[in-house]
């Protein structure tokens, strides 16, 4: 019986032996990953909620202090009973009565002072001297001016119009255009397309303007004059064009289109940003469509492109108009949930049957 027994308990002391050098292997390190925390905060203040100091309380008082001498990093014994000298002071130190009014109030009126000047950039500090009287505010223009300088916001005379004032004053007027490239294999191996496309800011529509393996000059005046085309150009009724300074934007380009009454605004370098509209397009169509497909022939691609943008008119809901459709719809059925498909189900789509 006990020959039988001992192989058990050896087992059983083996198991646990290696069980509590496991746990003592994970108690160092996470010790010195708090070393090493602490470290890297160097001299700057760790600010703990009165529930983090509770939760580390409850544990260390588990431990005691000779253990927690050892093993505590981030706070000591000494700071876990300031803690406690804090919250028994608390206890009984009176509460004055709160004082009444409007304590937030001054916040709210500097939120609105830089708020006025950055969607205003000409406003100056007695426009929105008179701005806040009329809204029941009466704050000095020395005020204003503290404000504005501690946000790093210039006095009107030399504060920037900003890019999104720009295109909101112009809207409906404004596009954008750009290229994106897709790979594609041939007889000849892989090689690389370039799409060219015009979207309008306003209601998002867009339309590709060309594919080709060599944006030329040539292709470049061709598609100008496309654009430009005073029947059914898709710049027509449109006073500036957006692009970046691509050297496949010829000044043949510009120039045709500066004759059809359009202006080229060129962005800055380095700033996508201010072609965000025709940015955002290229991610819509290369993460939805382009980069979950292989081509194989300009035909597949030209389809896949038709497709998808046939989709984004029609079918796809954009979070920048409300989550509604470029073209609307018909009105919705009462049938049953049908669900439409494009190049083999990658694109869908969801409607009630009529």
């Amino acid at each position: 019986m006990r020959a039988e027994i001992y192989p058990l308990q050896m087992l059983l002391l083996t198991v646990s032996g290696w069980v509590h050098r496991h746990q003592a292997d994970v108690i160092a390190y996470l010790v010195e990953e708090n070393r090493v925390l602490k470290e890297q905060m160097r001299d700057r203040a760790l600010r703990l909620t009165d529930d983090q100091r509770r939760r580390l309380a409850s544990k260390a008082k588990l431990l005691g202090r000779k253990a927690l001498d050892k093993v505590a990093t981030i706070v000591t014994p000494d700071t876990l009973m300031r803690w406690h000298h804090r919250l028994t002071a608390l206890k009984w130190t009176y509460e004055a009565k709160k004082r009444v009014g409007r304590p937030g109030l001054m916040k709210t009126i500097a939120a609105l002072i830089v708020r006025m000047a950055r969607e205003n950039s000409r406003w100056g500090y007695s426009r929105i001297e008179g701005e806040l009287k009329d809204l029941g505010h009466r704050v000095a223009r020395t005020t204003i001016a503290n404000v504005l300088r501690a946000n790093g916001i210039k006095p009107a005379p030399d504060r920037p119009s900003s890019w999104k004032t720009f295109l909101k004053a112009h809207w409906g007027q404004v596009a954008a255009t750009d290229f994106f490239a897709t790979e594609v294999w041939t007889p000849l191996g892989l090689k690389t397309y370039y799409i060219l496309f015009v979207i309008d800011l306003k209601t998002r529509r867009v339309e590709i303007t060309g594919i080709t393996r060599h944006p030329t000059e040539a292709f470049m005046v061709q598609v100008a004059r496309n654009l430009s085309d005073v029947v059914d150009g898709f710049l027509m009724g449109h006073r500036f064009l957006i692009c970046d300074r691509d050297t496949k934007f010829t000044d043949q380009f510009k120039r045709i289109l500066r004759d059809a009454g359009v202006a080229v605004v060129l962005t800055p370098r380095r700033a996508p940003n201010c072609n965000a509209f025709a940015e955002r397009f290229v991610l819509t169509i290369k993460s939805e469509c382009l980069r979950r497909m292989i081509f194989f022939g300009e035909a597949s691609l030209r389809r896949a492109i038709s497709e998808f943008v046939v989709h984004y008119h029609q079918e796809r809901a954009h979070q920048g108009l409300d989550n509604e459709r470029i073209e609307q719809r018909d009105a919705v059925g009462d049938g049953d949930v049908v669900c439409s498909e494009r190049l083999g189900g990658l694109l869908k789509c969801y409607r009630r049957a009529a």
